[in-house]
């Protein structure tokens, strides 16, 4: 079965957003604008499992599914015979009358033999993202710009920053803005305002779009695989302020950019996505600034596109990324 797509109407009037989904009360301007939304099938669902490595699991799950008159569309698989793992990500499309919980039912009586560490998803259920920003808004931007044009399946929920700037390009979209300052309760209460907009807002996912704020370890914890971040991949050779002024300053011949889940490790978390670009001695300091902007913003947006589509599965300090 194959992905379906439509365009619909999406009105903004001030105060109030019409959609599918009803009304929702918004602050911000007038706006009108078509926007492509792929509308996923509602029988259409991703196994994502992680087990130790034997023969017969690609058997037993293809074997349990056709039983069930499933019909794969997609079906990805790797051992690492350095860990001893087997990691799959299968796509396919149930029959109409199929009953979700009866399929985890299924593939829950598949943990005792093969030691199984799994996850469906509805492929109709969009990943709700809270996108956090400092300053700096082109990877902002960029994300608002591939969701409204229906480039990245997701449904940004809303922003927050430890900033204001940036409220104006966010509600230019519809969507609602929070300015959460450090202010005199500190980390600890800013970090608690954030998670209140997380279980506020339902998000599934929160992407730090050059959120320059070090997360407290407790943070972290709270949200095991479910932050995205992206820096420089100049690191560790040149930390601290202005990096691409230091790059300069050595003559670097490549800017690249990471994107990678958030850890209690500061910038070590498991890497998802890179992207690089090659420059030269004829480039400015802000030249370098200026493509540093474009890589990070290509390897964001595709760490969250995988992400939402269930195409990463951790492995150990590293991810399996099935493109």
């Amino acid at each position: 079965m194959s992905r379906r797509s439509r365009t619909c109407r999406v009105d903004i009037v001030e105060g109030r957003r019409r959609d599918a989904r009803g009304p929702r009360k918004l602050g911000g301007t007038v706006l009108s604008c078509r926007v492509a939304i792929r509308v996923r099938p509602l029988n259409e669902f991703v196994l994502t499992l992680s087990c130790p490595d034997r023969p017969g699991i690609v058997a037993a799950v293809s074997g349990l599914l056709a039983e069930r008159g499933c019909n794969i569309v997609e079906s990805q698989q790797f051992g690492d015979g350095e860990s001893g793992r087997f990691f799959m990500r299968v796509q396919f499309a149930a029959l109409d009358d199929t009953d979700p919980d009866e399929l985890r039912g299924a593939f829950a009586s598949l943990v005792p033999e093969l030691g199984l560490e799994w996850r469906l998803h509805a492929l109709a259920e969009r990943p709700r993202v809270l996108i956090m920003v400092s300053k700096g808004g082109h990877c902002l931007n960029d994300l608002l710009y591939r969701t409204r044009s229906g480039l990245l399946d997701i449904d940004i929920v809303a922003v927050a920053s430890n900033h204001p700037d940036l409220r104006p390009l966010t509600q230019s979209y519809g969507i609602d803005y929070h300015h959460l300052p450090a202010g005199s309760g500190g980390k600890a209460a800013q970090e608690a305002e954030i998670l209140t907009l997380v279980e506020h807002y339902r998000a599934d996912l929160v992407v730090l779009a050059r959120y320059m704020q070090i997360l407290s370890d407790d943070f972290c914890a709270k949200l095991p695989g479910q932050i995205i971040n992206i820096h420089h991949s100049f690191l560790p050779s040149f930390k601290g302020a202005r990096p691409y002024h230091q790059a300069h300053a050595r003559g670097v011949k490549l800017i690249g950019a990471t994107a990678h889940y958030v850890t209690a490790d500061l910038d070590e978390g498991p890497i998802i996505e890179q992207e690089v670009a090659r420059v030269d001695h004829t480039q400015s300091p802000e030249e370098l600034v200026a493509v540093g902007r474009d890589v990070e913003c290509l390897a964001l947006a595709r760490a969250v596109r995988w992400h939402a589509e269930h195409r990463i599965l951790l492995n150990g300090d590293r991810t399996v990324v099935f493109r």
